[in-house]
């Protein structure tokens, strides 16, 4: 199920932040996209905004005075009523312990500040589709409990019953698909509280639309998402062809994993083989559209920790000093060219062609070796 085919759900959002200019400037996003928008100044006034209407979404900021964003969290979940809102966490704080922190608590995502637009509006449409998907299957039950309360014969409100258990079931299986990989989210629903593996050889890409954000700023919403939309098919495709898994996607920027969940004795070649289709994929799109987008991959292999976050809606990512190289080798790469790894040159280079680029300052590792993968 293509998320691209769900309508866009034009829901209420309550923004939570002690800023005005984080206040504004969200207000200013969010409103231009069609969705009803209020705003907090602090955690006590946004949960008498809440007690008078409920919105289908929460903003929240983490770092306020009095009652900070936890505090407001824990108080909303703790409640029937209002549990059930998904919440967005804000904050400038990029460290895994305070996200994990912020997901336990009950958050379905975690936006950092500075904000970047195209990724605030990404993040919020994903969450208030999955709040459009959870009101209609809540709906649907309604109608089907309804339906069998009219019936008289034990026989018919029995046969309603497993109808509707069954259409749940398929909905979930469905929904848990497109999201998770088959293996977690059939151990998900053997009802597997933490799924949470650590794995010692697996080759991670970032890959990034060079210049999609000033693109994307002189285009209608609805060109900027077809464009992107259009683009990150192939890569999909891609990814089941070269039977890579496709963690997620932030903003134009894009990560698959090779090796996990079920380990491969090929993933570094096949991971190498993906990142150079991705780029003969991006030039076929600009001479089919007229267009000049550049890529920018990293690669990295090595070990990681890969499990699943949340408590109402379900993310499976990664952690680890390799997902961290792999994303610097991305971010201090070249546009257009797929930069690695002295581990992925070793792994590789009796198979693929590379040329040194020499040593680069990493943020966090200092100079470290680098490689540019040039073909098979």
């Amino acid at each position: 199920m293509n998320q691209s085919n769900f309508p866009t759900f034009r829901g209420s959002i309550l923004i939570v932040d002690d800023s005005l200019n984080n206040l504004s400037l969200l207000d200013r996003i969010l409103s231009r996209k069609g969705y009803k928008v209020r705003l907090a100044a602090s955690g006590k006034l946004a949960l008498e905004a809440i007690a008078l209407t409920q919105p289908d979404l929460i903003l929240l900021d983490i770092m306020m005075p009095d009652m900070d964003g936890y505090e407001v969290c824990q108080h909303l979940k703790a409640s029937e009523s209002t549990r059930g809102i998904p919440i967005i966490f804000l904050s400038a704080l990029v460290e895994v312990a305070d996200k994990v922190r912020g997901f336990s608590l009950g958050g379905v995502d975690y936006i950092t500040k500075p904000f970047e637009p195209t990724e605030v509006v990404a993040r919020v449409e994903n969450q208030l589709r999955m709040r459009e998907l959870e009101l209609q299957l809540r709906e649907k039950n309604l109608m089907l409990r309804r339906e069998i309360a009219y019936r008289e014969q034990a026989e018919v409100e029995t046969r309603l019953l497993l109808e509707t258990t069954k259409f749940q079931k398929e909905q979930i299986e469905e929904l848990l698909l497109n999201i998770l990989p088959k293996p977690i989210a059939d151990r998900l629903q053997d009802r597997q509280n933490i799924i949470a593996d650590s794995f010692t050889d697996v080759s991670v890409l970032f890959a990034d639309l060079v210049g999609f954000t000033s693109f994307a700023s002189e285009q209608t919403a609805s060109e900027t998402v077809k464009i992107l939309n259009q683009i990150f098919s192939q890569f999909d495709q891609l990814s089941i062809q070269h039977g890579l898994e496709k963690i997620k996607t932030i903003g134009d920027a894009y990560m698959v994993v090779g090796g996990l969940p079920e380990p491969s004795a090929n993933h570094a070649e096949d991971i190498a083989l993906m990142a150079l289709d991705m780029q003969a994929s991006v030039a076929r799109f600009n001479v089919k559209n007229d267009r000049d987008f550049k890529l920018r991959i990293g690669i990295n292999i090595g070990s990681v920790v890969a499990g699943v976050i949340g408590l109402t809606k379900f993310s499976y990512d990664l952690w680890g000093d390799t997902v961290n190289v792999a994303h610097r080798m991305e971010s201090n790469g070249i546009p257009g060219e797929i930069q690695v790894t002295e581990a992925v040159y070793e792994r590789l280079k009796d198979k693929f062609s590379f040329q040194k680029r020499g040593s680069i300052e990493v943020k966090g590792k200092g100079q470290m070796i680098t490689y540019l993968l040039l073909g098979k």
